[in-house]
């Protein structure tokens, strides 16, 4: 029996207080089962707006998709943790990750390190949290019990470990870091690529007594009658890709609402996703397919 659908969209533009809470409460009628905010620099700071967008609306939860471990200290991080949790109403999700803007991190002056270092920092970050928000006497309290759940952001191989260990979510972007590139360019992975991600996933998650959920992170949405014509505009982006594998690319929704419903469809039964975040200048684009596969 698969997972039912969830949809998350997640809002990248700041905006003041009326216009923030007006957009979430739009994501809110649209459909949307999880309001998202990144971690980058020139974004809006995501447990302020987070909490702004539980305010704004009654269902939806919140989550960071996702944190920059980097930028974060694990004590200081359970202390928000806790707090955004309490404020929404235990509709937190935590999303972490690694990073992968170097840039912002020479902007900060924070250090950068190797892609292992970053791994060895996410994961202290990981169990630091665990070990902290699991303690009775840590103050303050998060509201949601046993824990608040957890995504991780992955593709690599020891990333992919540590999400099978520890990730209530587990969390696919459907692309890699363009090598040399400091603004954390990314060049998308083909079908089979991501199929072979999966496949070393199930297999390093194998022992676990419940399975994660599932989420691939939707780089765009196009809604045409002429798929072919979307492709070639976005095949000039990834020219290294053929018609056929830019039609097939996981991350790239191009079609009719009907089309795009059976490539949803299609995603959750060749990979497993069930739960699917697209960027905010997808939001309305995106919002007749969750009215056809509400409940589904």
């Amino acid at each position: 029996m698969p997972r039912p659908f969830r949809f998350g969209v997640n809002l990248l533009e700041p905006a003041p207080t009326g216009q923030w809470r007006a957009k979430c409460r739009r994501a809110e009628e649209l459909g949307y089962d999880v309001i998202l905010v990144p971690d980058h620099l020139g974004l809006p700071a995501p447990f302020p707006a987070l909490v702004a967008a539980a305010e704004a609306t009654e269902t939806p939860r919140v989550g960071t998709f996702v944190l920059n471990a980097g930028f974060w200290n694990p004590v200081l991080l359970a202390r928000e943790v806790a707090t955004t949790d309490a404020l929404t109403g235990g509709r937190l999700e935590l999303g972490l990750g690694t990073g992968y803007v170097r840039a912002e991190h020479e902007t900060a002056g924070l250090p950068w390190g190797s892609p292992g270092a970053r791994v060895d920092h996410l994961r202290r970050t990981v169990e630091e949290l665990r070990r902290l928000l699991a303690s009775a006497e840590h103050r303050p309290r998060p509201v949601q019990e046993p824990r608040v759940p957890l995504l991780i952001g992955a593709n690599g191989d020891r990333m992919l470990h540590l999400t099978a260990e520890h990730a209530d979510i587990a969390a696919f972007t459907g692309a890699r870091s363009v090598p040399g590139s400091d603004t954390g360019q990314l060049a998308p992975i083909t079908a089979e690529e991501l199929d072979e991600r999966l496949s070393l996933y199930r297999k390093l998650a194998a022992d676990r007594a419940e399975p994660a959920e599932l989420n691939l992170l939707i780089q765009r949405v196009t809604v045409t009658g002429d798929r072919e014509a979307a492709a070639r505009s976005f095949q000039e982006l990834v020219p290294h890709l053929s018609r056929e594998q830019v039609l097939e690319l996981p991350i790239v929704l191009l079609g009719t609402p009907e089309q795009i419903v059976e490539q949803v469809r299609g995603l959750r039964e060749r990979y497993g996703f069930s739960y699917l975040t697209v960027l905010e200048p997808s939001m309305e684009a995106f919002a007749p397919v969750i009215e056809a596969l509400r409940g589904q």
